[in-house]
Order: C-alpha cells, then sequence, then structure tokens
C-alpha cells in the first residue's frame, strides 16, 4: 500500500495493484483529450475514498469544484512514487 497526502492535507491509500494497472494507463492517456474520464481516473485510484475526497473538497455552498479535484488528482499523482515512472 502506499499512503501520501495531498497539499489540502487529503491522506490517501493507493495499492500498488491499482497503479500497476494498463488500463489506468489507457485511461490518464485518455484524459489529455477527454478531461471527462478523470473521475474514472479517481476511482480506479482511490476506490471508495474517493467518496471522502468529493467531501474533502466540497466547500461551504456545497459546490465541488471541478478545478480543486483536478489539483487534488495532480498531487496525488505527485505524491505517488510508481507514478513518475
Amino acid at each position: 500500500m502506499i499512503k501520501g497526502k495531498t497539499k489540502s492535507g487529503f491522506e490517501f491509500t493507493i495499492s500498488e495493484r491499482a497503479l500497476d494497472n494498463y488500463e489506468l494507463l489507457e485511461t490518464v492517456a485518455e484524459a489529455q483529450e477527454n478531461p471527462l474520464i478523470v473521475p474514472k481516473i479517481l476511482g480506479m485510484l482511490l476506490g471508495d475514498d474517493k467518496k471522502r475526497l468529493i467531501e474533502h473538497v466540497r466547500e461551504d455552498d456545497g459546490i465541488v469544484p471541478a478545478e480543486k479535484m483536478m489539483e487534488e488528482l495532480a498531487d496525488i499523482f505527485d505524491a505517488t512514487p510508481d507514478s513518475k515512472n
């Protein structure tokens, strides 16, 4: 298991198996042209913790800003050593 923390303080755990997934690689590559695929990436990486991340990012007015979710995803990849290869 890989544990990390985003700049905003979200603590996450990702299994090595989740990172060693060709379909994840394909999905990340697809996200370059289709950012609407990002929720699928978050689900593949975080599983049920995706809901916890959504609540972590949710603002007082109930909105979950897409930009903040993208920043969290970038932080997760930055904090995950295997994703840098």
